[in-house]
């Protein structure tokens, strides 16, 4: 069965606000993702998820530089493969 765009973007922010909680940083974007998925389930409605998505894969991309072992190419990739399939 092949998985949607919205079911990617929905993966990818969920990833994301787990890496963003577990690196103990960007308490705002984990905040704004937390909204967005919620919304999300409610409306089915994916902007938030694509908008917030790119805020948190910008953080998780500038988090890497100083630290490249904490946050893995895979995640960052499959975000941005998420964010484009829109």
């Amino acid at each position: 069965m092949a998985v949607s765009a919205e079911q990617k973007i929905e993966k990818a922010c969920v990833e994301a606000k787990e890496k963003l909680e577990s690196l103990g940083i960007e308490d705002q974007i984990q905040s704004e993702l937390d909204y967005v998925l919620g919304s999300y389930n409610f409306d089915r409605n994916p902007v938030g998820l694509y908008e917030i998505g790119g805020k948190a894969l910008k953080a998780l991309e500038a988090y890497k530089v100083d630290n490249p072992r904490k946050v893995s190419k895979k995640l960052i990739t499959d975000i941005g493969t998420a964010l484009k399939s829109q």
